[in-house]
C-alpha cells in the first residue's frame, strides 16, 4: 500500500465514525463497524466476538451477513483460538499465516468454507475490563497487517466495546424492570385477594361487635370497644391498600361535584380533635377564603386531608401544633398541613409518598402504621389532576401541601369506577 493510501484510510476514519452514529440499534452499529473495519484495513472479512460468561467462551455478535446464519450458534473457546488468546492476554496479535498458528480455531474456516491466512485481532476493553475481540482477516494482495491497521482497529474497538457494554447494561436494566414488574403483579394480586378475603369476615366482626356492645354490661364494654377500635383500624388499612392499588392499576375514577374545600377541611379537623387532644396537640384551621369552592370528589379529598392530618399528629410530639390552611393560588386551591413535629431526614423526602415507606426502621420505630397514608393521599390528589409535595427539616417539622385545579381534567367515560 502506498503512503497516500495509508493516509487516506486514516483520514477517512473520523467521517466513518460519524456515520456509525446513525445506526438504529447495537446490531446495526456493529454491522456498520465491521464493514468500516474491512474497508479501512483492506480486508476480506471482519468480526466482533463478545465474551459469554455462562459458557466461558466467545460468541460472534457481528459478522458479514452471508455468515450470520452459519456462525450464530458457534462458540469460540478461549484456550484453543487466536481470539481467545487475545482476550485472555489483553494484547493485540498480528498473524502472517494462520494455518501454521497453533491457536488457529479451524472450525470457523470449515464451517464457512473459508481459508484464513493473515489476521489482526485486538481486545475490546471498557473501563479496564476486556469484553470481547475485534478481528480482521486476509488483507488484500496477501499483504501483512501494519501499525496503521492496528491504529484503525484500536479506535474502532473502543466504539465496539462501548456499544457492547451499553447493550449489556440495557439488557440488565430491562431484566431488572421485568423482575420488578413481575413482583409488582404478584404484590397487586396478593393485595387484591387479601383485601377481598378479609373484607367480609371483618365486616361481620365489626357488625356483631357493635351489636354486642349494646347488649353487654358495663364491665365488658371496654374489651368490646378495643375489638371494635382495632377492627376499624384493620378496615382502614384494607381500604387504603385497595385505594392505592386501584389507582395504580388505572381502574379508579372520581365523582365530581362542586364542594366547599373549607368545609371539607373543617370536618376533617373536627374529626381529629380527640386524637390531637390525647397528645395535648393544638389542631386548628386557617382558611384564607371561607367560600372557596372546587370541582372535586368530596370523599376522596376527605381521605387525602385525613391522612395528612393523621400523619401530622402522629409525628408531632406532645404539646405540639398542627395547622391546616386553605388558600387560592392562581387557578388552583392549595391545602397545607403544617406541624412542628420531628421532621423528615433529607434523604427520605424523595421516598416519603412511596407505598409502605416508613422513615423509621421497623425494628426501632416508635410510631404505628404501615406507611400507606401518604401514598393514599398522593393517589387521591393525582386523580384530580393535582400535585402533592412536602417541605421538611429534621427536628423542626413538616409542611405537606397539595394543589387542586379549580377545573380538573375529566376522566374518560369508559373508565370503570371501582373506588367510591
Amino acid at each position: 500500500m502506498t503512503l497516500s493510501k495509508k493516509a487516506s484510510n486514516l483520514d477517512r476514519l473520523p467521517s466513518v465514525i460519524r456515520g456509525l452514529g446513525s445506526a438504529s440499534d447495537t446490531e446495526e452499529f456493529l454491522q456498520r463497524l465491521i464493514t468500516a473495519a474491512i474497508e479501512l484495513t483492506n480486508s476480506a472479512s471482519a468480526s466482533v466476538l463478545a465474551f459469554e460468561e455462562s459458557s466461558n467462551s466467545l460468541r460472534f455478535v457481528a459478522v458479514p451477513w452471508f455468515w450470520q446464519e452459519l456462525l450464530k450458534d458457534i462458540l469460540v473457546p478461549l484456550d484453543e483460538s487466536i481470539a481467545g488468546w487475545v482476550f485472555a492476554n489483553k494484547k493485540p496479535l498480528f498473524i502472517q499465516d494462520a494455518t501454521k498458528n497453533a491457536h488457529h480455531y479451524k472450525l470457523i474456516d470449515q464451517t464457512t468454507n473459508f481459508t484464513t491466512s493473515t489476521l489482526l485481532a485486538i481486545p475490546m476493553e471498557y473501563k479496564g475490563e476486556t469484553i470481547g475481540v475485534l478481528e480482521v482477516v486476509n488483507k488484500a494482495n496477501n499483504a501483512n497487517y501494519t501499525e496503521d491497521d492496528l491504529t484503525i482497529l484500536e479506535i474502532l474497538a473502543l466504539f465496539a466495546a462501548t456499544a457492547l457494554w451499553n447493550a449489556n447494561l440495557e439488557k440488565q436494566i430491562q431484566g431488572t424492570r421485568n423482575e420488578f414488574a413481575k413482583l409488582d403483579r404478584l404484590k397487586s394480586n396478593f393485595i387484591g385477594i387479601t383485601s377481598h378475603e378479609l373484607r367480609t369476615p371483618l365486616g361481620l366482626i365489626l357488625g356483631h361487635a357493635t351489636f354486642l356492645k349494646e347488649m353487654i354490661g358495663e364491665e365488658h364494654r371496654e374489651p368490646m370497644e378495643t375489638i371494635i377500635r382495632n377492627a376499624t383500624r384493620l378496615k382502614e388499612i384494607i381500604e387504603s391498600l385497595t385505594q392505592v392499588d386501584n389507582y395504580e392499576a388505572g381502574v379508579s375514577s372520581i365523582r365530581q361535584n362542586t364542594i366547599s374545600i373549607s368545609r371539607v377541611v373543617n370536618n376533617v379537623v373536627s374529626s381529629f380533635q380527640d386524637m390531637a387532644a390525647s397528645k395535648n396537640i393544638t389542631l386548628q384551621t386557617d382558611a384564607k377564603d371561607e367560600d372557596l369552592q372546587v370541582e372535586a370528589d368530596a370523599n376522596k379529598i376527605t381521605v387525602a386531608i385525613s391522612n395528612l392530618v393523621r400523619n401530622a399528629i402522629t409525628f408531632t410530639n406532645d404539646g405540639g401544633q398542627v395547622i391546616v390552611t386553605v388558600e387560592s393560588v392562581t387557578g388552583h386551591v392549595q391545602v397545607s398541613v403544617k406541624d412542628n413535629g420531628i421532621g423528615i431526614p433529607a434523604n427520605d423526602i424523595p421516598h416519603i409518598f412511596d407505598r409502605f415507606f416508613q422513615v423509621e426502621s421497623h425494628l426501632t420505630r416508635h410510631h404505628t402504621g404501615m406507611g400507606l397514608g401518604l401514598s393514599v393521599a398522593k393517589s387521591m390528589v393525582e386523580m384530580h389532576g393535582g400535585r402533592i409535595w412536602v417541605e421538611s427539616e429534621e427536628g423542626e417539622g413538616s409542611t405537606f401541601s397539595f394543589l387542586l385545579p379549580l377545573r380538573p381534567p375529566r376522566k374518560k367515560s369508559t373508565e370503570q369506577a371501582f373506588i367510591t
